[in-house]
């Protein structure tokens, strides 16, 4: 089944079954990012990364549909005015879910960065010299932080 097909399968359906599925989709991804922020909050962060592929597909579920609801827009008005106020509010829901995860997916890389941070100058401060050259200078710099420590940026 070609792209072009998927969308004239989506677009051919009843109202009342676009709504219904675009609300499942809705329903499924907000579920999913409340509980990645759930776990990102607690400081589990592989379980709440173990999430990204399951989120990731509900997202492409939704956004899938609420295309096909663009698309349809004026038969929808006519057909499932209802369905649609109710389609509305649930994504107005889910505008203010993702800006909670993403402020909390924000905070916790900041956190990490900080943390990381922190072990490299440890890490690098004990692995300076401490004795005096010839000139009464300290080897290296007490700020450099150690070498071999990368962080990921990927949070």
């Amino acid at each position: 089944m070609t792209a072009a097909d998927r969308l004239a399968a989506l677009d051919a359906l009843p109202a009342d079954t676009l709504c219904t599925r675009a609300e499942h989709a809705l329903k499924a991804l907000v579920e999913v990012m409340n509980e990645e922020t759930t776990l990102l909050r607690a400081g589990h962060f592989r379980r709440a990364s173990a999430l990204t592929p399951t989120k990731a597909q509900y997202a492409q579920d939704y956004v899938g549909f609420s295309r096909a609801i663009q698309r349809q827009l004026g038969r929808l008005r006519r057909e499932a005015p209802d369905r649609l106020a109710t389609l509305q509010t649930g994504h107005e829901r889910l505008a203010l879910q993702m800006a909670e995860n993403l402020r909390v997916i924000a905070t916790a890389r900041n956190v990490t960065e900080d943390l990381l941070g922190d072990v490299a100058r440890t890490v690098g401060a004990q692995a300076r010299t401490r004795t005096y050259g010839a000139r009464g200078t300290v080897g290296s710099d007490p700020a450099q932080p150690a070498r071999g420590i990368a962080i990921n940026r990927a949070l």
